[in-house]
């Protein structure tokens, strides 16, 4: 049996005045990220949404954790289900201001930051589809500019990871 992680970013929109109103933040793209294994980024950047709008990526990716292969990945999951203190613990997604073509002088900036945890979906038992996460502003972790649309189906993997720690 094939044992993945999948995860799907659907759309974006936000809400903060910071954001909307700066000029010199106009295409967004998003990245996902798992502790040091993975990075996957949306392969569009939109122009920003506006007044309420969405922005639609529909994009996703999948996390391999096959026992064979993906041994790192697999005491990743273990850690997190084992260790309860673990920061660490969640899928972390990055929303990303990309320069114009004609600024290139310009870095990409992290404009915002959003988190499903693993171990709550394995706690609940159930995979996140198609919810809306808060994403926190980069630079007052207290402030929700926005909400990102993401699924994030990984119970199946983490059960199984959970049945191997029975055994280790």
């Amino acid at each position: 049996k094939v044992e993945k992680i999948w995860i799907k970013i659907t759309s974006l929109s936000l809400i903060e005045a910071r954001i909307t109103s700066d000029e010199t933040i106009q295409q967004l793209f998003v990245e996902c990220r798992l502790n040091n294994f993975l990075a996957e980024e949306t392969p569009l950047s939109l122009p920003k949404p506006t007044g309420g709008q969405r922005i639609h990526y529909n994009y996703s990716t999948v996390i391999n954790v096959n026992k064979e292969d993906n041994h790192a990945e697999r005491e990743y999951l273990k850690s997190i289900l084992l260790k309860p203190d673990l920061p660490a613990n969640s899928l972390k997604f990055t929303v990303v201001s990309d320069p114009p073509e004609d600024e290139q002088d310009l870095e990409c900036e992290d404009i915002g930051f959003a988190y499903v945890s693993l171990k709550e979906i394995f706690q609940k038992q159930r995979d996140i589809i198609e919810q809306d996460i808060d994403v926190f502003d980069s630079q007052d972790a207290s402030a929700v500019i926005g909400k990102l649309t993401v699924t994030v189906e990984a119970l199946h993997a983490l059960r199984s990871v959970h049945e191997e720690c029975k055994y280790d």
